[in-house]
């Protein structure tokens, strides 16, 4: 453990001090230029009108991203053209884009929907089947009967939960994480990995460099792979000092698939804090779900299209399919629907799913999630339910693990509870759940924060069940935690002119961050 905390604390240590040194150098450049040649500022100038134009008529982007970029443009012109120009495309690169594309056209063959099943649905809820269709001809994400939904309102039930299924792996493991920590929740899973591996399972771990930078020695996927020849592992996102110095489009997704018969998916990292040892921030509240049956093969193909992204090498994925399920994947009524979110295109899809959602609500629709820091089509969305007489309650984190995001977050209270939405504070500590329930009838469990970062930067999943016993064991799960949170008053958010003023420069500058 010294030995790896050396290297880590080497390596963010080198890696800050060269990206502070990048920014230093590129303002100083650009000041000096400014000074030296006048007519500089004039192209300049040129520039910025012209950027302003192309950015009013963009698209691909988000309005409040729109804004925060025009006034920086406007307010610093010799420097805010530069920098957009090198950084403010936050569309993954020209090749990620490719290659990602490549994959998903590969296995576009191995994903069918079932119209029948979707017709079933349609007689079923007409307007849930609407949202389904929804993610097939938007996503081609298909949806599943046959498949039992298990629900964990805490990391350590999931945890407890992964670890006898790992145990019972004899085909393959496949792992998707954004962060993993070396600790007393990864080393067990580890230890199990590395013996299945050595039993002849093959196994498959992709983790976000970024989200690992402050847990992982540099070449941890290299000690991983030493560990069995039949594991491989690969960083999505290698992070390079100088060159890394926006890392947007991160890998956010925490899959696990287990011989294509289990698949577990929530906001759950496999770092200590999840099952609350050491949270720095109180009760650490997490949760997750189990696939078992059909519906796996959805977050199957998920991981290999990822996998194949980073580095192309399955012609075909048939062999990770199962048919042999155990008999409760049968006696669990409904649908699931596994989906995921990448932002090589211009359709904010996990943001619609959950305006979808919203918008067809006739009761309830309560939602954790750890940051709300909310576009206005989806503050949109929240205010016209809330006063269409649907009870919204939302629940968020009583101690945040990021104060200017909680300030934001805390700032849209407002302009909700005039509408009549009911705000709660996790009182024990931090809620990191990402998950919706609506009606008695849908469920969302998923990686999906509520934020800019997580609905147009980031690599999400999620899974979407309808008519499920999983949908009332989080209905059930929303009431308990509601009991022990405190409901946001309107005088608990009054800020004054000077507070106010500062919430409004934060919020104009929420998407850039």
């Amino acid at each position: 453990m010294k030995k790896y905390r050396k290297v880590i604390f080497g390596r963010i240590i080198f890696t800050v001090m060269l990206v502070l040194l990048q920014v230093f150098w590129f303002i100083v450049f650009f000041l000096r230029l400014f000074e030296i040649y006048p007519y500089v500022s004039i192209a300049i100038n040129i520039l910025a009108a012209v950027f302003v134009v192309y950015t009013i008529n963009s698209e691909h982007e988000p309005v409040e991203y729109k804004i925060g970029w025009i006034i920086i443009v406007l307010v610093f012109p010799f420097i805010g053209v530069p920098y957009y120009i090198l950084f403010g495309d936050k569309t993954p690169s020209r090749k990620l884009r490719r290659k990602m594309e490549f994959a998903s056209d590969k296995f576009k063959k191995y994903k069918i929907q079932d119209e029948e099943m979707i017709n079933k649905l349609a007689n079923e809820n007409h307007r849930i089947s609407a949202t389904s269709r929804y993610l097939w001809n938007d996503g081609a994400f298909p949806v599943f009967e046959n498949t039992a939904v298990k629900y964990f309102s805490d990391s350590s039930y999931m945890f407890e939960s992964i670890k006898e299924e790992l145990q019972k792996a004899e085909k393959f493991i496949f792992l998707e994480m954004f962060t993993i920590e070396i600790g007393e929740m990864w080393n067990p899973i580890l230890d199990i990995i590395v013996e299945k591996a050595k039993a002849g399972v093959e196994v498959r771990i992709l983790y976000d460099d970024m989200g690992c930078l402050l847990y992982l020695p540099r070449k941890y996927n290299e000690y991983l792979e030493s560990l069995s020849p039949n594991i491989k592992c690969m960083k999505f996102n290698h992070v390079i000092p100088v060159f890394s110095l926006i890392m947007n489009n991160r890998d956010h997704r925490k899959i696990f698939v287990i011989d294509g018969k289990v698949a577990f998916t929530g906001g759950t990292n496999l770092s200590d804090r999840y099952i609350n040892i050491n949270s720095p921030y109180g009760y650490w509240k997490d949760t997750g779900i189990k696939l078992t049956g059909e519906g796996v093969w959805g977050f199957t193909t998920i991981f290999l299209e990822m996998w194949n992204t980073v580095k192309f090498e399955d012609e075909d994925i048939l062999k990770y399919r199962s048919d042999e399920f155990p008999p409760e994947a049968y006696q669990n009524q409904g649908y699931v629907q596994p989906y995921c979110d990448a932002p090589i295109d211009d359709k904010p899809l996990a943001e619609n799913v959950y305006a979808e959602i919203l918008n067809q609500a006739k009761n309830y629709v309560y939602i954790f999630t750890p940051y709300l820091i909310l576009s206005e089509e989806l503050k949109r969305s929240i205010i016209v339910a809330a006063l269409r007489g649907v009870d919204i309650r939302i629940v968020t984190p009583g101690i945040p693990d990021k104060k200017i995001a909680y300030r934001i977050t805390r700032s849209n209270y407002k302009a909700l509870m005039r509408a009549g939405v009911k705000i709660y504070e996790f009182t024990p500590g931090f809620i990191h759940s990402k998950s919706i329930v609506c009606d008695d009838k849908i469920g969302i469990v998923g990686t999906i924060n509520m934020d800019y970062r997580s609905l147009y930067l980031h690599f999400e999943c999620a899974a979407l069940f309808y008519n499920k016993r999983a949908v009332y064991e989080l209905k059930e799960d929303a009431f308990k935690t509601m009991e022990i949170s405190r409901e946001v008053k309107p005088e608990d958010v009054k800020t004054g002119f000077w507070g106010g003023l500062f919430n409004s420069v934060l919020k104009v500058f929420a998407p850039l961050f």
